[in-house]
């Protein structure tokens, strides 16, 4: 299969490809590993509603309802992305958790509101280090910046935004912040 130059596979938290996946679904097979991951029986169900719900839209000569339309876009934003759950400072009515893709729409918000930035894309993963009682997280996030604003100044007030909306909003620490700068654009 030839890809884009510049197609980066999406992952899924077991490091199977959803690509595969989706070709296992099609094809009507499921391999040992997808047999026991959580992780692709979450994606596969999300996919399987999906498949479903286009092979609907494919069969219906008319023109579809919003029903169908927000039966598919349901799919598409379903499980298949939302990662691994993080645990939560604990509560008092027990343990919390939130999707790794819950917290990047946290941290991409705050990026976007930085006059002259516009969030991009988020990614992120628990840290490979701990601390006792804090949840530490990496982050990598891409943002595009206004010419007149200044990428430099940008960068860091992003940076400042970014880490105080993980700790406020989240309660989680970041360990590390990567921002990359994918665009200038003019107003």
């Amino acid at each position: 299969m030839a890809m884009t130059p510049g197609y980066e596979p999406y992952l899924l938290p077991c490091g199977r490809e959803l690509e595969q996946v989706w070709q296992n679904l099609e094809a009507g097979r499921t391999d040992e590993h997808e047999a026991s991951c959580r992780h692709c029986a979450t994606a596969r169900e999300s996919l399987g509603a999906l498949h479903a719900a286009t092979a609907e839209l494919l069969t219906d000569q008319e023109r579809p309802s919003g029903a169908l339309t927000d039966r598919i876009m349901s799919a598409v934003r379903a499980e298949v992305r939302r990662g691994d759950l993080l645990p939560l400072p604990p509560t008092e009515l027990g343990p919390v958790e939130i999707s790794e893709q819950a917290v990047a729409v946290v941290l991409r918000y705050a990026a976007d509101e930085v006059t002259g930035v516009r969030a991009r894309r988020c990614r992120v993963r628990v840290a490979d280090e701990s601390r006792e009682g804090v949840v530490l997280v990496t982050a990598e996030l891409t943002i595009a910046v206004a010419h007149a604003t200044g990428v430099e100044t940008a960068a860091e007030i992003v940076r400042e935004r970014v880490r105080a909306a993980c700790a406020n909003r989240i309660g989680f620490e970041l360990a590390r912040l990567d921002v990359h700068i994918a665009d200038v654009y003019d107003v």
